[in-house]
Parts: structure tokens; sequence; C-alpha cells
């Protein structure tokens, strides 16, 4: 990832993080990407409800999903209609989808006159 697309992503992370935050939007239980929040936490509330649930003699069940790369499962779309949603403004709603359309990615192996060849003995 190059420079560029590391800083323009930490400022658009700010920018929604505030709006998101200033709004109450979202909800007490959703930890990931918060700041001071961390596993051991979820870890501690999802151990101290089901055994509080165990001790009410509840019965308790679970379903565990582990996502590599959760981002790259997100509709962009969809995540656009969300953005919408919950108040982005147009202008801001226009520049994510403008960053996640037509995206390309490639690598430079040597010296640049080699450039997009794959070169094989």
């Amino acid at each position: 990832m190059t420079s560029f697309s590391k800083i323009f992503e930490k400022l658009i992370f700010k920018r929604l993080f505030s709006h998101l935050e200033r709004n109450n939007i979202l909800a007490n239980e959703q930890f990931g990407f918060r700041p001071r929040a961390s596993p051991d936490q979820v870890a501690y509330i999802m151990i101290n409800s089901i055994l509080t649930a165990l001790n009410d003699k509840l019965v308790v069940g679970g379903i565990f999903c582990d996502l590599q790369k959760p981002f790259d499962c997100v509709n962009h779309e969809i995540l656009i209609d969300k953005l919408e949603y919950y108040g982005t403004q147009v202008k801001f709603s226009s520049l994510i989808k403008s960053y996640l359309t037509r995206r390309f990615q490639r690598a430079i192996m040597g010296n640049s006159s080699n450039c997009g060849k794959l070169e094989t003995n």
C-alpha cells in the first residue's frame, strides 16, 4: 500500500469515527477499531455474560465467525448506502465511492523496464 493511501485512509477513519462518536451511532458492544478497546475486553464481557447466564440456569448457545480480511467481504454499494443513512455528507459518500471504485494494485520488481512483465527461466 502506498504512503498516500495510508495517510488518506487514516484521515478518512478519523473523520468517520468522529462522526460516529459525535452522533452516538456505534453500539457499546462495538469494539472493532475503537481506541482503548481490546480483544481482552471482548473476551471478558463474553465470558462474564456466559457465566452469569449459566449461574441463572439459562441455556447458553453461541455462533462464532472469524472472518479474515473482513473488509474484503463488504458490499461497497451497501456501505455507501449505510454511510448516507447514518448522515454523512454527500461529498463524503462520493469520496468513499470514488476511492473504492476501479482500484488497482501493482508491484514493481527489479528495474522499471520489466514493469508488468513476468519473466520465467
